[in-house]
């Protein structure tokens, strides 16, 4: 059996191709090993990201390619179509961190009701949320465009999700205004959506979305930004009060025009993102809050430590429920099966070409 896995040239992501792996057949899997079939996964500016810092987060680890190339990963659904684990039976499906490709073989660990764990060598650098697959056969909530909509917004929104408990929690730095660069990008909307319903609990933080001018249609009818700026205006924004800036573009001249516009007044800036890829190795000394890295992982151990088993679960499906009633009006679903649709769409995301209110789902087999 072969798989077809779809690679791009690590140091030039334009570069893509489809490529025929061998694969073992149901009688060479080792023991506890699972043959599954990626049926469908999602595709965003995030997974370019994953790509951009493939690297030094070890990203391209994760499934293995030809020497100098890299399997981006995504989420998505499989089907088990072997298994060696005699807990797991053929036909589940399986949901979490899939290559782009047709086929993985998982080496299934820690198989509960819930879910289990591929515990491959190669893959153990990574933090374990990568690794982990929920078992979700008969699940309505992840059949049909409810499991799109989670494979297109579960992992961006538990950023979101992440990054609004850790603001909170240090009570935004003292900020008035919360600032949110690449708006129209599902994270963005996803954080802007739970930091504006802080405003009914009487904190009265104010968010501020900076986008593109072909974007502000859509960013204002989402209805989750208090003011909706264009890149260019983004210096007519008075600086009398403290702001954060929460960045998901990734540029660094906007970066740079945003501190020395608000300067002291600049009381967090958090990088989160890489939406634009325009971020310079060697930054100048800006004034204000020095530019950090927002890692989730970090803020979910400290999390799970403190809210104990289950903790960060319940609260997620809690913000969660309040965030998908509002998907199927933000979102349009669009599917693309076949290598070439997957191809064109890759591109397409990659050079900024799918409009904010699509939601690809993609498929390589015809």
């Amino acid at each position: 059996m072969k798989s077809t896995d779809f690679i791009v040239i690590r140091n030039d992501l334009q570069q893509c191709k489809v490529i025929q792996t061998e694969l073992p057949d149901a009688a060479a899997l080792p023991p506890d090993a699972l043959l599954v079939k990626v049926t469908r996964f999602a595709l965003t500016a995030n997974n370019i990201t994953y790509a951009v810092i493939g690297e030094q987060l070890k990203y391209w680890q994760l499934f293995p390619a030809p020497e100098g190339h890299g399997i981006i990963p995504v989420w998505g659904f499989g089907e088990v179509i072997a298994s060696k684990h005699p807990n797991v039976a053929v036909g589940e499906t399986l949901f979490g961190y899939f290559p782009m490709a047709t086929h993985l073989v998982i080496e299934a660990a820690d198989v509960s009701k819930r879910g289990l764990r591929d515990a491959a060598a190669h893959r153990q650098e990574v933090s374990p949320v990568y690794n982990n697959y929920a078992r979700v056969s008969g699940d309505p909530t992840y059949a049909g465009p409810r499991g799109d909509e989670r494979a297109l917004m579960v992992p961006l929104f538990m950023l979101s999700f992440l990054v609004d408990d850790f603001l909170a929690e240090i009570e935004f730095y003292g900020a008035r205004s919360v600032i949110l660069s690449s708006a129209s990008s599902k994270t963005a909307f996803g954080l802007a959506h739970l930091l504006h319903k802080r405003q009914d609990t009487g904190q009265g933080i104010r968010v501020v979305g900076l986008t593109s001018k072909g974007n502000v249609d859509f960013v204002t009818s989402l209805g989750c930004y208090d003011e909706v700026v264009t890149y260019d205006r983004v210096t007519a924004t008075p600086a009398t009060e403290p702001v954060a800036y929460v960045d998901m573009a990734g540029n660094s001249a906007l970066r740079e025009t945003l501190h020395r516009h608000f300067g002291a007044q600049m009381k967090y800036s958090g990088r989160i993102g890489l939406t634009h890829r325009a971020s310079e190795p060697d930054e100048a000394v800006l004034p204000g809050a020095k530019p950090v890295w927002f890692f989730a992982p970090d803020q979910i151990r400290k999390r799970a430590k403190e809210w104990g088993p289950g903790g960060i679960e319940q609260r997620f499906g809690a913000a969660w429920a309040g965030l998908a009633p509002h998907l199927p009006e933000w979102l349009e679903i669009v599917e693309r099966r076949g290598p070439e649709a997957v191809r064109e769409a890759y591109l397409d995301t990659l050079n900024g070409r799918v409009p904010p209110d699509q939601g690809l789902i993609l498929s390589l087999a015809e």
